[in-house]
């Protein structure tokens, strides 16, 4: 196989990238792979802890596209049975291990997800249990011994953690084992992760060498700000863009992101080329989010659906249009209020917090009144300013919640 030169190879593998560890051996390598006509073995594991895959987690998996656009290898494993340890990384306190049941449903869900970002067809997926379910007693003792405790406490949040005197469990300690076991079972070039799985990674280094393997490259990308641009982007946060979501909601999310994010997001998340965003950055700002809607929308549907969801954009949110799509809901519903919920009297006013409730706009009442004194909801186009006012019965009200939330609501007279 025809491989790019290596100077051109590592361009496109430190775009994005935080940290190559170490990129002279890397070098090496990539020109040995050349002479040889062999692509590398490139490895990234996944612990299927959530079944929805979001831009965050998308920029490990377009890095790893990278390599295999270059002519290697990519190998995913799905961590079965790391997943049953529960991964460490970044929390504060025992995570909870994965029953075999969740594992197995959520990893499924990642074969179809992981097709939107990396060619399946050209990619090898292992499950870690494979090897990992073989070790026997004896064979785990014998992997520990390669790593001492004062190692083990090298890493931010077990020192963290011992400081301040909360548990560790001592499983813990084996899931970076388990992981750098994968890399001595694949015999791995490459390793990707994020920065917060450095230490996992590099312990995959040091266990290669222990059974005379050349250690593996330790390559890890960024974490991802959500939309706050703060907080690392999580669903749990509601800061995040799902690439399963409906085109124009992917497309107006990436539009609330703030000027400075926008360029990082270029950066993670597309492969324009750096001299279209040098050239993007002279121009309006707004061009410039648009293009980068645009483009991370149409890698996920095409071209056309993103230019349809751009078109929403412009049409509702621009030139404030009513959207044509909008779900219509009327009031008292079916099965009358919520549970604990008391509804006006027949032929009385509805107080717009309540409508929002019960129109589920919203996920409670606390949210609702919240939104409201944010200046976040809209009735008929105009902003409510108070959570005191009032909708009288009898009427349809298109009512927008938020930047993207839109239901026309009919308020029933009795």
């Amino acid at each position: 196989m025809e491989f790019l030169p290596v100077d051109e190879q590592l361009r496109i593998i430190r775009r994005g990238a935080a940290d190559i560890i170490v990129e002279a051996e890397l070098s090496h390598k990539l020109e040995r792979s050349r002479r040889a006509g062999a692509p590398l073995k490139v490895k990234l594991g996944l612990d299927p802890t959530a079944p929805d895959l979001h831009l965050g987690h998308t920029v490990v998996l377009r890095k790893l596209r990278d390599f295999q656009d270059l002519g290697h290898q990519i190998i995913v494993i799905i961590g079965d049975f790391t997943g049953m340890i529960g991964d460490p990384t970044g929390h504060s306190e025992t995570r909870r291990a994965l029953t075999w049941e969740e594992i197995r449903a959520n990893a499924e869900t990642y074969r179809a997800q992981l097709g939107k970002v990396i060619d399946m067809s050209r990619t090898r997926v292992d499950f870690n249990s494979t090897w990992l379910g073989k070790l026997t007693f004896e064979h785990v003792i014998r992997e520990t011994a390669h790593l001492t405790v004062a190692r083990m406490l090298q890493r931010e949040d077990f020192a963290q953690r011992y400081a301040a005197e909360r548990p560790i469990s001592l499983h813990e300690f084996l899931y970076p084992i388990a992981q750098a076991y994968d890399s001595v079972a694949l015999g791995a070039d490459v390793e990707l992760g994020g920065t917060d799985q450095t230490f996992n990674l590099l312990v995959g280094r040091d266990l290669q060498r222990a059974h005379g393997q050349e250690p593996q490259i330790a390559l890890t990308v960024p974490i991802l700000e959500g939309l706050d641009g703060t907080q690392k982007m999580s669903k749990s946060l509601g800061n995040y863009v799902g690439i399963h979501e409906k085109p124009e909601d992917i497309f107006g999310k990436l539009m609330s992101v703030s000027d400075e994010l926008m360029w990082r997001y270029y950066a993670l998340l597309t492969r324009v080329p750096e001299g279209e965003i040098d050239a993007l950055r002279v121009g309006h700002p707004m061009e410039a989010k648009k293009r980068l809607a645009r483009t991370i929308t149409a890698q996920y549907y095409d071209e056309s659906v993103a230019a349809a969801a751009e078109a929403h954009f412009v049409r509702v949110h621009q030139q404030r249009d009513d959207p044509s799509d909008v779900d219509t809901v009327s009031l008292p519903g079916p099965g009358g209020a919520s549970k604990g919920q008391a509804l006006p009297a027949a032929g009385t006013p509805w107080p717009v917090w309540l409508v929002l409730k019960e129109a589920g706009l919203v996920a409670s009442t606390s949210e609702a009144r919240r939104m409201i004194q944010q200046g976040a909801v809209e009735v008929d186009r105009r902003r409510v300013a108070s959570v005191d006012e009032v909708l009288p019965p009898g009427r349809g009200y298109l009512i927008k919640v938020g930047k993207r939330r839109f239901k026309r609501v009919l308020l029933e007279r009795s």
